[in-house]
Formats: structure tokens, C-alpha cells, sequence
């Protein structure tokens, strides 16, 4: 078989970087519970509607 390098680059991870990430996926976390919210009551409502 042949022989396979494994090479680990080490980067410094600062705070600022995760904290822009995670606020970031939380942004967009927030922008889309109103929507599920939404889009659940409007399928319900739509349920009852039909066999209601």
C-alpha cells in the first residue's frame, strides 16, 4: 500500500471569530421561528378548514 502524510495545519481560533459565526447561525435562527410559527398555524387553519 502506499504510504499516506497526514498534515494538521494549527490555526489560532480567537473569539471573535466564533462569536461571529454563532451570532450569525442565531440571526438566522431568529428570522426563520416566526415563519415556522406561520407557516404551522396556517397549515392547522387549513386542516380545519377542510375536515374541519
Amino acid at each position: 500500500m502506499a504510504e499516506q502524510k497526514m498534515e494538521i495545519e494549527l490555526v489560532e481560533v480567537k473569539a471573535e471569530d466564533i462569536m461571529a459565526e454563532r451570532q450569525a447561525m442565531y440571526d438566522a435562527f431568529m428570522k426563520a421561528v416566526p415563519w415556522g410559527i406561520g407557516l404551522t398555524a396556517a397549515i392547522l387553519i387549513l386542516i380545519y378548514l377542510i375536515w374541519g
